[in-house]
């Protein structure tokens, strides 16, 4: 079987029954199950939640984006090798730590295939955050230019690149685009300060004031036990990005959960540690993608300035990248991933195939 049959790059096709569209995302595709199908299985798989709590189904794929373009190589392949199992692994990881430290839960209830999860529908809050403990990135870029103040939170001068912050620095944005917001720009992506999150917190589907405390909770415990973990395999959490959601339970209870992934290397940046400690960065993480990137197109600026849009979506369309580069990606994305789990991450043979059997047999979900 070639390589790329073993990949998973179109994951919005499955014969899921639905009666509703299918929500694309960069990677992930969500269906969302029927209130007849979603009620039975809370019956037949006892599922902690209220009996007409929605559920979907979330399939990941291998696709891989990166400068806001999805990106394929030669040989048909449209994704990397094992990316998909990676992410979802330590995912499941980090969210089973997290329910065991009694942080939060999270909208997994269950994992059928490595690609898959069934999960209980949230109601999304209109923002998510990136915790950032060390400036690099776009933080330094904004920086290194003369700026100072990020999310209304001051950082002191001279600082130099990839050093570790004195504290760990919240800086939430919105999600989509939020209109008639004082104060608040009507564009996707946009920085946001806590005194923007109290003065709008019913607009970011926040259930009461109080709760946006509990969010600022559940960030930094969420960054402080994935960080002190992976200081146990030397690597060090640089940042990442959280979203949250909230959900009601068997009792009715409205519970603020952890959403989407979390520390995974396409939210996160993880650098080697004893190569940091060598002043030298080595990124586990899609960092590394980026990297290559950069280096392998003659004019980089076409990558990193938005202006050049049309012409970034033109080479990420009409270029092949080479096998070698793909299959580097995909050993960054196992590695890290089996260093966190412990488990080996197979490729599966036909995933698709997998799938759809799996959901057939044992949810009944396959029209």
């Amino acid at each position: 079987m070639a390589l790329a049959d073993k990949i998973l790059a179109i994951n919005n096709d499955l014969p899921i029954r639905t009666d509703r569209p299918i929500h694309s995302g960069k990677v992930r595709s969500v269906y969302s199950l029927t209130p007849e199908d979603s009620q039975r299985l809370i019956e037949e798989k006892g599922y902690n939640l209220a009996p007409d709590a929605p559920l979907a189904v979330m399939v990941i794929s291998d696709r891989i984006s990166a400068f806001d373009c999805i990106w394929h190589g030669e040989k048909e392949m449209n994704g990397v090798p094992g990316k998909g199992a990676s992410l979802n692994a330590i995912s499941n990881h980090w969210f089973k730590l997290f329910r065991e430290k009694n942080l939060a839960d999270s909208h997994i209830l269950d994992i059928p295939h490595p690609f898959v999860w069934i999960v209980q529908k949230a109601k999304p809050l209109m923002i998510e955050a990136i915790c950032r403990q060390y400036i690099t990135g776009s933080m330094w870029r904004a920086y290194s230019k003369g700026e100072r103040e990020f999310c209304g939170i001051q950082i002191k001068n001279e600082l130099k690149k990839d050093q570790r912050l004195a504290e760990l620095l919240i800086t939430p944005s919105t999600k989509g685009i939020l209109k008639g917001l004082p104060g608040i720009p009507e564009i996707d992506d946009v920085n946001i300060t806590r005194a923007d999150m109290t003065s709008n917190y019913q607009a970011l589907n926040f259930k009461n004031i109080s709760d946006i405390n509990l969010y600022e909770t559940l960030l930094t415990q969420g960054f402080d036990v994935i960080s002190a973990e992976l200081a146990k395999l030397d690597q060090i959490f640089v940042d990442t990005k959280f979203e949250f959601g909230y959900i009601t339970d068997k009792k009715g209870n409205e519970k603020l959960i952890y959403m989407d992934e979390v520390g995974t290397p396409d939210s996160s940046r993880i650098w080697d540690g004893p190569s940091y400690r060598d002043g030298k960065i080595i990124e586990n993480s899609k960092e590394d993608f980026r990297q290559l990137l950069l280096n392998y197109f003659p004019d980089p600026d076409i990558l990193l300035n938005k202006d050049r849009m049309d012409e970034r979506q033109a080479i990420a369309r009409d270029t092949e990248l080479p096998e070698e580069m793909l299959m580097a990606v995909s050993k960054t994305y196992a590695s890290i991933a089996e260093k966190i789990t412990g488990e080996k991450i197979g490729l599966s043979e036909n995933p698709k195939t997998e799938i759809i059997e799996i959901l057939r047999k044992e949810y009944g979900l396959i029209t």
